[in-house]
């Protein structure tokens, strides 16, 4: 039988288990795909802890996973746009990507550029979606100066390009092993931890336009004494801090859709925004993925492979 990540109760890593389940068959209106690599985030961990089941409210045992690309292996009837063999990525707005076969509304696919591979097609819909809508969030003009936190990271690495392109300055705050990643976009590196505030001074004395949290843990305040307006703040993970000073919350509910998804695809595709992986594991050692996961120190994408070889490094850069 086909297999699946699933979750049996709010809690840790223990709860997840890979179990067998009967292969999905299309309704009327949807595909059935055949996965190929399946992507990991930040906010599975939530999910699974319970922080957010007012938001993801489902009843136990449940998927894991919203990002995924593979192959179409069945449709349904009324559906045009796609076929058997076809070679898509998407997501799957019932968690449940992480698994051999996923049913999917042909409005969250769209067809795989040629130039893209699995493993950066099936890790791509959340941070894209993500990372334009924080970027659009603080509205970047040519000449302003942004820094990003956590810029080396999943999201990170495609905001700060996505920031860029709008013409800004970009500082980009990560650990010293995401500083050649981002050099190499055209970003400056700046160390996180002790005396930030001091060094962010030092690189921008004119001041800072506007700021995106992609981490947490007292950014929020951080930009707000450095000067930065609410309105030109966007926090994807501390929302506490958003309600208490009014600083905006945009991330991927603001950009999810076929057409940015296509749009961050191609740009990838080709050699327009470079997207780093930081990990590939295999289906079977999912609960290795999240433990990495969990650490916070990934540089790029954790993928899971799920019907592709490990054909490349594990930890690939």
């Amino acid at each position: 039988m086909p297999k699946a990540v699933q979750l049996s109760a709010y809690g840790g890593i223990e709860q997840l288990n890979l179990v067998d389940v009967p292969k999905p068959q299309p309704k009327a209106g949807e595909v059935v795909v055949r996965v190929v690599a399946a992507g990991t985030n930040p906010g599975e961990i939530s999910i699974r802890e319970g922080r957010l089941k007012d938001v993801f409210s489902m009843d136990f045992p449940f998927g894991q996973g919203a990002d995924f690309s593979g192959r179409i292996d069945s449709v349904g009837a009324g559906v045009a746009e796609f076929a058997a063999g076809d070679e898509v990525l998407g997501w799957s707005e019932e968690r449940s990507a992480q698994a051999e076969y996923v049913v999917s509304n042909p409005s969250r696919l769209i067809s795989k550029p040629p130039a893209l591979d699995w493993f950066r097609a099936g890790s791509l819909f959340v941070v894209a979606s993500t990372a334009v809508g924080a970027v659009h969030a603080v509205a970047l003009r040519p000449g302003d100066v942004v820094a990003i936190s956590n810029a080396a990271g999943g999201v990170g690495s495609l905001a700060v390009q996505l920031a860029r392109r709008t013409g800004a300055r970009v500082i980009g705050i990560a650990s010293e092993a995401g500083e050649k990643f981002l050099r190499s976009v055209g970003v400056e590196h700046v160390a996180h931890g002790d005396g930030l505030a001091e060094r962010l001074r030092a690189l921008a004395p004119k001041g800072i336009d506007a700021f995106l949290d992609l981490f947490g843990g007292g950014y929020v305040e951080l930009a707000l004494a450095l000067g930065v307006a609410p309105e030109r703040i966007d926090t994807i993970m501390d929302f506490a801090a958003a309600e208490k000073h009014g600083v905006k919350t945009d991330g991927s509910s603001a950009a999810a859709s076929r057409e940015t998804l296509a749009f961050i695809a191609n740009l990838i595709a080709w050699g327009e925004m470079v997207m780093p992986l930081a990990a590939v594991y295999p289906l079977a050692q999912f609960k290795d993925a999240y433990a990495e996961l969990a650490r916070r120190k990934a540089h790029g994408k954790i993928v899971l492979a799920v019907d592709a070889p490990v054909s490349q490094p594990l930890h690939p850069g």
